[in-house]
């Protein structure tokens, strides 16, 4: 099969994120860019004012920014960058 078969338009995966960001996102684990570590999303240092637009989540070993939220203007912001992944479990197959 040639990658152009396999290669669908980017609104294909609408499916898949819509699943995605219905999870509990504080028990996701995720790792930081600046020092390696794993931790859940949960148990990082959140910087935020009730009054600010966002909040910055920071990682609880070394301080670096691992993700900025910004809701303003009728839209939501997310940057990741420095996260190296994020490991979010799947409801659709887990088993109580």
């Amino acid at each position: 099969m040639e990658d152009n078969q396999m290669r669908l338009d980017g609104n294909a995966i609408a499916g898949l994120l819509g699943e995605l960001f219905t999870a509990e996102v504080t028990d996701a684990r995720g790792a930081c860019l600046g020092c390696g570590a794993v931790g859940a999303l949960g148990a990082q240092h959140l910087y935020m004012h009730p009054l600010a637009p966002g909040a910055v989540l920071r990682c609880r070993w070394c301080e670096s920014v691992l993700m900025v939220l910004v809701h303003a203007e009728g839209r939501v912001r997310l940057a990741v960058r420095g996260m190296a992944w994020l490991d979010i479990e799947d409801n659709a197959e887990r088993i109580d």
